[in-house]
């Protein structure tokens, strides 16, 4: 039965890719994690549901800090962080301008005042609870926003599988902090209608719905079928989100003195994003990162 599996696998990824997911497969079946068949599994993978999702569905931080930490989470620099459908899984391109991030700014460990950062759709909350794993206690308070249930939950369940608490009250004990909380960034009144965001921030992260419609109705069938939509969809061109942020961050009451912006842009979609960063008039400063594969992945401006 194992080898008919398999080859059923096989067919769907290749035998490398097949034979690492056929193990964890395996293993989940073995320790009891899943109450799926290793068959179901297979079929389902099969038909280009991710690995993470089927897995996902069924782990536990607690599981997972003890046992095995491939079991529905996804790497994310020294993060493993859960997976549930259908919230966007973390790219291995957002990890690497979130880290180069986490060097340009490194906030003082002693800094009687953190730094304050907001992440714009948050999704699984990867960008900021990895800087507030990275960066020293007590250096930054994040507060992230979503307008997807399922994300606002899954961003609050990985603060906690990742030790980050909402508050730190203990001033000798300082601690870096994580909140998540429903708002809409599209919306004309962001600001004012959300109580709980407090402005003005040193950081706004984001990595934004920004795939185009036609573009859209190309993707593999693992994310067209499985990935939310809202989380990919950026408008007819690709560029609404951006958009929303330029008008916001056009608002002198959000950002600081000398405050940084970074955003992950699409395939030929950084010049048309910094010029509208530059077109706010807020900005000194901007930059253009690439990712590991020399592509131009991040828009950095800075006040």
């Amino acid at each position: 039965m194992f080898s008919r599996l398999f080859t059923i696998l096989s067919s769907s990824l290749g035998n490398h890719q097949a034979s690492l997911e056929f193990k964890w497969m395996q293993q989940a079946v073995h320790v009891g994690l899943i109450s799926l068949t290793l068959e179901q599994m297979v079929s389902r993978r099969s038909l280009g549901e991710p690995l993470q999702y089927i897995l996902g569905i069924f782990s536990s931080p607690q599981f997972i800090i003890k046992s095995y930490n491939i079991q529905g989470t996804q790497p994310f620099g020294p993060l493993n962080l859960l997976t549930r459908p259908p919230v966007l899984i973390p790219r291995p391109e957002t990890e690497h301008w979130v880290l180069g991030i986490a060097d340009f700014l490194s906030p003082s460990p002693t800094a009687q005042n953190p730094i304050s950062l907001l992440d714009l759709g948050t999704g699984s909350g990867c960008i900021p609870l990895l800087l507030c794993h990275l960066w020293p206690p007590g250096s930054v308070n994040a507060h992230a926003v979503d307008i997807s249930p399922h994300a606002l939950r899954l961003a609050q369940d990985n603060a906690a599988l990742c030790g980050i608490p909402s508050h730190s009250n203990d001033p000798k004990s300082p601690q870096n902090t994580f909140n998540a909380s429903f708002a809409n960034f599209l919306a004309e009144d962001f600001l004012s209608a959300t109580s709980h965001i407090k402005p003005p921030f040193d950081v706004i992260t984001s990595n934004p719905p920004y795939i185009p419609q036609k573009e859209y109705l190309e993707l593999p069938r693992s994310v067209l079928q499985y990935e939310d939509p809202l989380a990919l969809l950026g408008g007819s061109t690709g560029f609404d989100f951006y958009h929303s942020i330029a008008r916001l961050v056009s608002n002198k009451t959000l950002l600081k003195p000398n405050a940084l912006v970074a955003l992950e842009v699409g395939h030929n979609q950084a010049t048309t994003v910094e010029r509208l960063m530059r077109n706010t008039g807020r900005f000194s400063f901007t930059d253009i990162w690439t990712d590991s594969w020399g592509k131009q992945r991040t828009v950095l401006a800075r006040i």
